[in-house]
């Protein structure tokens, strides 16, 4: 049950994280480029794919030789799963089939990896296998580098006490409940006190099991976040909790300060990703800094040239430098990250980042003789790509009542997919109070493209 987790390697790791913490620039480059050399090294030997990619490059010079590699992307990378990963054991057919069974969330695969899958967010969904080193250095970075709000105060941190409720997808093997199930299963007194709450529930009903849980922090959506912040302003949701914790979408400065002034409690905002959980924390000063011990982001244009500190690129590669079990070398991650320029003023060497994620649209349906119903656009995405296999959508609101929900796809492909996606989604929002919603379906239409580079799947009015 308790793999895959090594208990000394956790503490060695964990030691590791927080001298580095405190180290200067030249010894937190000094562990990147040692990790690098190992990565590749390991990829080289283990990976008939990276075999051949790393083939007459000098991996004794390793920063060097990574800007010589291709980028890589996620459909290739898929396709080519059992030539991507470095253990034989690890075949996609028996990766899915024990992704589907909700049973197995947080538990164990083969007896020693840990497996999530990504939203598909991008439009291909990915399959992504941690070891015990990968998921110690997840440990040890969300535990010793997340914002300290109260750093005075430890006992009214929510991890010292009190109930922490996550807000999120919580049915599917996506990293976030993978991650909760695995700590709860890992440690018995936060079985009770780590609980998980499905966004795909009426609102009405989460907020009723929101007030009887009473958590000391909820961790959620930024969208999400908002929309409990106005159930709490207009009086049904009435608990505020301590704290917020908020991830995975876009947190603009006006989103911040909706949540912190509706239930009067501070927000810590994060960035992951399902290729790698914890990839920077805030610090005091407010600023996103990257944990480049662990892993390298490379800003770049649209030609794949890297930018300078200061510049936003177009897309960001990713190299994970603790997953040597399923190699992510210059891989094409998707989002739009500008390094600042310069120190800090928390004193920090890690590089302060700058991050334009998903910035879709919390829908409001407005049927006559109802009340508005908001929904969220996680939630839309989980029931378009779980019940009708849907990834390559947008859907854009036409008046109160009324959507259209478009892909890229060619008409023979999408339309099985649309039937399916206006049922499921019909049915969704029946639930959430709003039935007979109208819903157009289009294909031929590929996705536009907002600020960050992703495609906008939710449009609201």
């Amino acid at each position: 049950m308790f793999s895959p987790f090594d208990a000394l390697q956790t503490c060695a790791t964990a030691a590791d994280v927080a001298l580095a913490s405190h180290a200067d620039a030249a010894a937190l480059a000094m562990r990147q480029r040692r990790r690098l050399g190992e990565l590749l090294a390991h990829a080289a030997r283990h990976s008939t794919l990276y075999g051949g990619v790393l083939r007459g490059h000098d991996l004794g010079a390793p920063m060097q030789t990574l800007q010589r590699l291709p980028v890589q992307h996620r459909a290739e990378l898929m396709r080519r799963f059992d030539d991507w990963v470095t253990d034989p054991a690890l075949r996609l057919p028996a990766l899915h089939r024990f992704m589907a069974e909700r049973g197995t969330i947080g538990t164990p695969f083969a007896g020693r990896y840990i497996v999530w899958e990504s939203s598909g967010s991008s439009g291909e969904p990915g399959v992504f296998v941690q070891d015990a080193f990968a998921m110690a250095a997840y440990d040890a970075l969300e535990g010793l580098r997340r914002s300290q709000l109260r750093p005075a105060r430890s006992p009214l941190d929510p991890w010292f006490g009190g109930t922490i409720a996550f807000v999120g997808a919580t049915d599917g093997h996506f990293a976030s409940t993978v991650s909760m199930e695995r700590l709860r299963r890992l440690n018995p007194w936060l079985r009770q006190r780590l609980r998980g709450l499905s966004f795909l529930q009426p609102l009405p009903q989460l907020v009723e099991r929101l007030q009887a849980l009473a958590p000391a922090a909820i961790a959620t959506y930024p969208s999400m976040a908002v929309l409990l912040a106005e159930e709490h302003r207009a009086g049904r949701l009435t608990h505020a909790p301590r704290e917020v914790w908020t991830g995975g979408e876009t947190l603009s400065a006006a989103a911040r300060r909706h949540i912190e002034q509706a239930f009067g409690a501070p927000v810590v905002n994060s960035y992951g990703a399902s290729e790698f959980l914890t990839l920077a924390s805030e610090c005091g000063a407010g600023q996103m800094h990257l944990n480049s011990d662990w892993v390298i982001l490379e800003p770049v244009d649209a030609d794949g040239r890297p930018v300078p500190p200061g510049e936003m690129g177009a897309t960001t590669l990713l190299t994970h430098l603790a997953n040597h079990v399923q190699p992510l070398i210059r891989y094409d991650l998707g989002d739009r990250v500008r390094l600042r320029p310069g120190r800090c003023a928390c004193g920090s060497h890690l590089p302060a980042v700058d991050v334009l994620g998903r910035d879709d649209d919390t829908l409001h349906l407005e049927l006559p003789g109802r009340r508005p119903v908001p929904v969220v656009p996680l939630a839309i995405a989980t029931v378009l790509e779980e019940e009708a296999g849907l990834f390559d959508f947008q859907l854009l609101q036409q008046g109160p009542a009324e959507l259209l929900l478009s892909t890229g796809l060619p008409a023979s492909l999408a339309r099985p997919r649309l039937a399916r996606a206006r049922q499921a989604l019909g049915d969704f929002l029946s639930t959430q109070g709003a039935p007979g919603v109208r819903i157009h379906c289009r294909s031929g239409a590929p996705c536009p493209r907002g600020r960050s580079g992703k495609a906008k799947r939710v449009v609201g009015l």
